[in-house]
């Protein structure tokens, strides 16, 4: 496989399997597809992704600075916190109000491109995830402090990101259908989910395992990393044998 290529596929994978588990900024766009449509989620999710990919960029040339950037991490960590709080608060009153049928929050006057900006922006989670595989990337030589190589890897990122939230954005629709009329069911069950993100995100504050403490210990990280980026390659071992089978 091209040198290129296996960047491009190896960010697409990462950062799609990045993006399913259950989050703010994916529930949230579930929720926006559900309440303002598929066109507002999109525009939301391409925000968003806008911002992720700036992260991306930044960390790949500039990430001692921003371990020096401590005070705003943490500053960070608390909007986090506190956003998360108020779109849970916002959904288990919607659920509990039949007459409301959006989240407050997300029904702000902003653009919904630029609310996802937004939201992305104050979430410091995705630096330490970035700076992890990239640093493993570059110990296994796969990535090149290039341009060419960045730029596949950042657009195999915005790929994956994309595809992983179009996952969230029509699943949404699709349980909205099958629920008929019942929204506040729905409302209850993206509460439930922005509590327990809430309730993870002090808890990893409190033990001091956020985004400052990640990039302070990146062994932490890079271990676990190193073990997908195996089996990610294994994958990739098995596509190459099977392609050169069938030039056979």
């Amino acid at each position: 496989m091209h040198p290129l290529l296996k960047i491009f596929f190896t960010g697409m994978v990462v950062s799609f399997i990045g993006s399913l588990p259950l989050g703010t900024l994916n529930i949230a766009a579930m929720q926006i597809s559900v309440s303002d449509g598929v066109m507002a989620a999109m525009l939301f999710s391409f925000g968003s992704l806008l911002v992720e990919i700036i992260y991306v960029r930044i960390s790949l040339v500039a990430m001692d600075w921003i371990r020096k950037q401590e005070k705003l991490l943490k500053a960070l960590e608390w909007v986090t916190l506190l956003i998360v709080l108020a779109l849970a608060f916002s959904s288990f009153y919607a659920a509990m109000h039949p007459k409301v049928e959006k989240n407050f929050v997300l029904d702000s006057p902003l653009p919904k491109f630029l609310l996802g900006m937004v939201m992305c922006a104050v979430n410091p989670v995705q630096i330490p995830f970035w700076f992890g595989w990239s640093t493993v990337l570059f110990t296994k030589k796969v990535l090149l402090p290039r341009n060419d190589h960045y730029n596949s890897y950042i657009i195999g990122i915005g790929i994956g990101t994309f595809i992983g939230n179009c996952v969230f954005i029509f699943g949404g629709l699709l349980i909205a259908a099958r629920i008929n009329n019942n929204q506040h069911i729905l409302n209850w069950v993206v509460g439930g989910i922005f509590a327990l993100t809430a309730l993870i995100q002090a808890w990893r504050m409190w033990r001091h395992k956020g985004a400052v403490h990640k990039l302070e210990h990146p062994e932490e990280v890079t271990h676990h990393i190193e073990e997908q980026y195996e089996k990610i390659e294994e994958g990739f071992e098995k596509i190459t044998h099977h392609d050169k089978g069938d030039e056979n």
